[in-house]
């Protein structure tokens, strides 16, 4: 972990609820902001949710801390406003209109606030739509991700909150570049991201690629492949390991290896086009020769030999590779209840450094009296 985390100094309130704010307010904390996350008196929802929404609060809201106000009541809400006083941030990711009821809304901020950064998350940016709430998954039906990543007939969303969580990166962005401005204005931004457009930004390759050829997209399970080998292939002993040979060098060196000389004789296949043309009888012949090799066997050679590969995990797979094993790769945390989970960290480095050490999830308002009182705010009855 570096010593000093590059946000170490900055004062971040969030308001936010279920994937997309409290994404960005755990990256802003794990880079090193103190976040504090405003709740109300009955917490916030997500911190009951079982299932596959389980681990929502705990992963998405670690590293923070927990005030309760209640912004109904007027002394509350003066409490909230002395709270952003002294932030640089203020996160939040309500529909339109709601939070103006308490006189929370970005244009009342900016006007009370002028330093402060308030950073929206939202259904949609600024347009038609702007009034709608949205999920993941309603964006990624209307996004053209779910097709792409089922069919027209059967459309599937992603196997993750990709979106919410993406989304929480592009808040981040959004919230650096203003601080940056700020530094030289001294003038806070309303920061407004788009849970649809980040869907957008998603599918813009196949967007793109309509716009460019007048071809219409190609859900993934029926794409027409871009490599001569890039499929996942049955090992002799019962496991599955995608290969990719996407270059001349792998085809060479791959084929000399899995005893696939002829291939490369074979006048049909002299370029990448006529391999990727062939594929539906070269595949065959590739698979043959993968059965006959165990997948650990396999992998290790295709490591020697810079060709890409991959095993086919499960996520719960994962905390027994040895790469996310690695010093740095998880981040423990404990929850409120005092049981410890494992989590990957943020995908950068600083100076070959991991950027966050251990980061716990806050029990409800298990600091309110603290900061109020730093505030110089006496407050009965707090949680």
């Amino acid at each position: 972990m570096t010593s000093t985390l590059p946000l170490s100094g900055i004062r971040v309130v969030e308001m936010s609820h279920m994937v997309m704010g409290p994404s960005c307010g755990m990256i802003l904390a794990q880079l090193g902001a103190e976040v504090i996350k405003v709740e109300p008196p009955k917490g916030d929802k997500t911190r009951d949710l079982r299932g596959m929404g389980t681990s929502f609060f705990p992963l998405f809201n670690r590293g923070k801390k927990s005030v309760v106000l209640d912004l109904s009541l007027t002394e509350d809400r003066e409490a909230f406003y002395a709270l952003l006083e002294t932030a640089d941030v203020f996160v939040e990711n309500f529909k339109d209109g709601m939070l103006a009821t308490y006189g929370a809304d970005a244009e009342t901020l900016r006007e009370k606030f002028p330093r402060l950064i308030v950073a929206g998350h939202k259904g949609f940016l600024s347009g038609p739509y702007e009034h709608r709430p949205a999920l993941d998954e309603v964006v990624q039906m209307m996004g053209g991700l779910a097709m792409m990543t089922g069919s027209r007939e059967r459309p599937l969303r992603v196997g993750s909150s990709a979106n919410d969580i993406m989304g929480g990166m592009f808040g981040v962005i959004g919230i650096l570049c203003a601080l940056l401005e700020r530094g030289n204005s001294g003038e806070g931004k309303n920061v407004r991201v788009g849970l649809f457009e980040n869907c957008l930004l998603m599918v813009a390759q196949h967007m793109v690629q309509y716009d460019m050829t007048g071809v219409p997209s190609t859900p993934m399970p029926a794409r027409t492949h871009a490599w001569p080998v890039y499929d996942i292939f049955d090992t002799r002993d019962g496991q599955r390991v995608f290969v990719g040979v996407v270059t001349d060098g792998h085809w060479q060196t791959f084929c000399r290896t899995y005893g696939l000389e002829n291939l490369l004789q074979d006048e049909r296949l002299q370029t990448a086009t006529d391999r990727i043309e062939a594929r539906s009888w070269t595949i065959p012949l590739v698979a043959e020769k993968l059965a006959l090799v165990d997948a650990g066997d396999l992998m290790s050679r295709l490591d020697e030999l810079s060709i890409p590969f991959a095993p086919i995990n499960a996520p719960e797979d994962l905390y027994q590779d040895p790469h996310v094993q690695r010093d740095g790769g998880l981040v423990t945390s404990t929850n409120t209840d005092g049981q410890t989970f494992r989590a990957p960290a943020l995908p950068l480095e600083m100076d070959g450094a991991n950027v966050v050490g251990e980061l716990d999830v806050p029990k409800l308002g298990a600091d309110t009296d603290r900061i109020l009182a730093d505030l110089g705010i006496k407050r009965s009855g707090n949680a």
